[in-house]
């Protein structure tokens, strides 16, 4: 019901958080603890998202095969599978610090919530940004103790990007979430508003991100990434062009899944390439 892989949109940029954050490597004990943080967080959400979705995935042609309304798994066992990815968050929360554990049930009010919002919100897709901003946000939180301006460009294009890819995703569902009175850009702004409010979305991530790097002091590698999302950005938004949808697939998770590996690796490289280089002296 829940892929574990998807984990990777919003794992990288919790990674380059606390890397940031530590200006190099943060604690193993840390790291492991971010991890679970991550997995907690998503579990939760995503079982909670399946749950009260349960009646409108079961009526739209392009979800009634999922695990809940297909009858693979019951509402009891996503219950519980939900309620351990609390806990676990929340072990991994106050793990991390004193100001990670005050801000958890805030972060649990915002990755729920989501699943609610297109009952009476066409912004739910901002909703959704702002859920996956919490990675690299409360990763740097854990690791400096304090939110520090870097996080926030770095966390703010988290939720550009985020709700840019989901505008697109919900293409797919424009003539259905009509139909249901369910709420969304698509529904809202028709096929040509939601595609130029995806592309500026991704225009504010791509600004975002530079302000990190350029608070960060990147160099050739940092930016080298930031280069290689700008054009895997504009890859997705040309394979979309004019709301065609016959290679979503590939614009919505190939592509988004690369975005945090490729900026955190350019990111890591140029921090190894540094320390390598520093080691002689």
């Amino acid at each position: 019901m829940i892929k574990f892989e998807h984990t990777v949109f919003a794992l990288p940029f919790a990674l380059l958080g606390a890397l940031g954050a530590a200006q190099g490597l943060p604690p193993l004990r840390t790291a492991l603890w971010i991890l679970a943080a991550m997995v907690g967080a998503r579990t939760a959400a995503m079982t909670f998202n399946r749950l009260v979705d349960v009646d409108v995935d079961a009526e739209n042609p392009r979800t009634a095969s999922r695990a809940l309304p297909a009858g693979r798994v019951s509402q009891a066992g996503a219950v519980a599978l939900m309620g351990a990815g609390i806990v676990l968050f929340g072990l991994a929360a106050g793990a991390l610090g004193p100001l990670t554990w005050a801000l958890s049930p805030l972060a649990l009010v915002i990755i729920l919530g989501y699943s609610l919002c297109k009952r009476f919100t066409a912004w739910a897709h901002v909703v959704l940004g702002l859920s996956l901003s919490g990675a690299p946000l409360g990763a740097w939180i854990a690791v400096a103790g304090r939110i520090e301006a870097p996080a926030l460009w770095l966390s703010g294009g988290v939720l550009a990007w985020t709700a840019g890819f989901d505008i697109l995703y919900a293409l797919q569902d424009e003539a259905f979430d009509r139909a249901m009175g369910l709420h969304s850009i698509p529904s809202k702004l028709g096929t040509h508003g939601a595609l130029l409010l995806s592309r500026s979305l991704h225009v504010l991530a791509l600004i975002c991100w530079g302000m990190f790097n350029h608070l960060m002091g990147g160099h050739l590698w940092a930016w080298a990434g930031w280069a290689a999302v700008a054009a895997m950005l504009a890859r997705e938004q040309w394979l979309v062009r004019g709301g065609n949808l016959s290679r979503i697939d590939q614009a919505f998770f190939t592509l988004n899944s690369l975005i945090g590996l490729v900026f955190f690796a350019g990111h890591a490289l140029e921090y190894w390439l540094s320390k390598s280089l520093l080691a002689p002296l």
